[in-house]
C-alpha cells in the first residue's frame, strides 16, 4: 500500500542530491556548508517509521520516541546555525546563456505556462477520481480515512506529469531540472524551511496555553459581547498575529483556540465550518503585509533582484487590507445564518 513516508522519502532523496551537488561545486565559496545545510534537512526527511521502530529497539516506544525527536530539534538548530552564519550560498548551474534563454522563451511563449498549470488540473482530476470511483483510494493506501494523503498523492502525479511536460518542450535532460531545483533552493536559502517551522510554532504555542491566555485577555478586556466586535477582534488577530509569525497556519491554532471556539462558537453560536475557512483568509490577508513571511514577500524580491526589498509587501498592502475588511462582513453575516 502507498503510504505517505513515500513522498517524504522522495523529498529527502532530491535534497541529498542537492546536497551532494552542492558539494562538488568549486564555484560556490561556501560550498560545504551549503551542502551541509540540505543534506540536514534531507536527513530530517528520510527519518521515517522504520527509525522509530530502531529507537524504540534501543530504549524502549517511549524513549526511543523523545530520543529521535530531540535528534530532528538538534539538526534544525545546527541548519538555524549554519543559515545565521551565511551558509548557504550560490554557485553554478550549468544553465544556458541570456541570449539562449531568451531564444527559447521566445520560441515557446505561453506554451511555457503549460507544465505550471499542469500540476493543479491533474491535482484537482486527481482528488475527484478518489471521490468518485468507489474503492480507488482503499486499493492504493488501504483502509481509512486518507482525504490528506489523496491530495499529496495526486498533487505528487501532477508534478511529475508538469515535469515531462517541460522535459519535452525544452528539449533538457532530466539532469538540468535537478540543477534548476539547486539553483533555486540555494536562491531562496534558509526562507525554505521557514512554514514548516513556523507551523511547528503554532503548535507549539497552543500546548503551552498561549490560546487560553488570549482568550482570558480578550474577554477580561474587550466587549465581546457584542457579536459584531468578537468577530472583528478574531479577524484582525489572525492578520495581526499572521504578521508577527509569518504563517497563518501557526497563528490558527493560538487565535481559534482563544476566540474562534470559546467566543465565537460556544458563546455566540456560530458556524464552526465558516469560521475557519474565513479566519485563514484573514490570515492570509496578513501575509501579504509582513517581511516575517519571507518565502512570500522577501523571497521574490530577491529572486526578481528588485532594488527595494520590500516592494513586494508595498505593493499587497492595499489588497490585505480591502480584503480583511471584507472578511470581517463576510464572517459576521454568514457564520450565523
Amino acid at each position: 500500500m502507498f503510504q505517505q513516508q513515500y513522498l517524504y522519502t522522495i523529498a529527502g532523496v532530491i535534497l541529498l542530491i542537492v546536497a551532494m551537488m552542492s558539494w562538488q561545486d568549486k564555484a560556490n565559496p561556501r560550498r560545504l556548508t551549503t551542502g551541509l545545510f540540505w543534506g540536514l534537512y534531507a536527513l530530517i526527511f528520510l527519518v521515517g517509521d522504520w527509525t522509530y521502530r530502531w529507537m524504540d529497539a534501543i530504549g524502549g516506544a517511549e524513549n526511543g520516541k523523545r530520543m529521535l525527536n530531540i535528534g530532528v530539534g538538534v539538526l534544525v538548530v545546527l541548519m538555524g546555525l549554519i543559515a545565521g552564519f551565511g551558509g548557504v550560498r550560490l554557485g553554478s548551474y550549468h544553465q544556458r546563456s541570456a541570449e539562449e534563454r531568451k531564444e527559447s522563451a521566445q520560441r515557446l511563449g505561453n506554451r511555457l505556462f503549460l507544465p505550471a498549470l499542469a500540476i493543479p488540473v491533474v491535482t484537482v482530476v486527481g482528488v475527484l477520481l478518489f471521490s468518485y470511483v468507489p474503492g480507488l483510494a482503499q486499493r492504493l493506501f488501504g483502509e481509512g480515512n486518507h482525504s490528506t494523503l489523496i491530495t499529496l498523492f495526486s498533487m505528487t502525479i501532477g508534478c511529475l506529469v508538469g515535469w515531462l511536460i517541460a522535459l519535452r518542450m525544452t528539449g533538457e535532460q532530466p539532469g538540468q531540472s535537478i540543477q534548476e531545483a539547486r539553483r533555486l533552493l540555494d536562491a531562496i536559502g534558509w526562507a525554505f524551511i521557514l512554514p514548516q517551522i513556523l507551523a511547528t510554532l503554532g503548535l507549539l504555542f497552543t500546548a503551552a496555553g498561549v490560546g487560553t491566555a488570549i482568550s482570558h485577555l480578550t474577554e477580561s478586556y474587550l466587549a465581546v459581547d457584542n457579536r459584531f466586535i468578537a468577530v472583528a477582534v478574531y479577524a484582525l488577530g489572525m492578520a495581526l498575529l499572521t504578521m508577527v509569525m509569518g504563517n497563518a497556519f501557526a497563528a490558527f491554532p493560538i487565535v481559534t483556540a482563544g476566540i474562534g471556539i470559546p467566543i465565537l462558537v460556544l458563546q455566540h453560536g456560530g458556524n464552526p465550518a465558516v469560521m475557519a475557512a474565513i479566519g485563514m483568509f484573514s490570515g492570509y490577508c496578513g501575509t501579504l503585509m509582513t517581511p516575517m513571511a519571507a518565502n512570500f514577500n522577501i523571497v521574490p524580491a530577491a529572486l526578481l533582484e528588485l532594488p527595494d526589498k520590500n516592494a513586494v509587501i508595498k505593493a499587497q498592502v492595499p489588497t490585505g487590507v480591502v480584503l480583511l475588511a471584507a472578511n470581517v462582513v463576510l464572517l459576521y453575516f454568514l457564520m450565523f445564518l
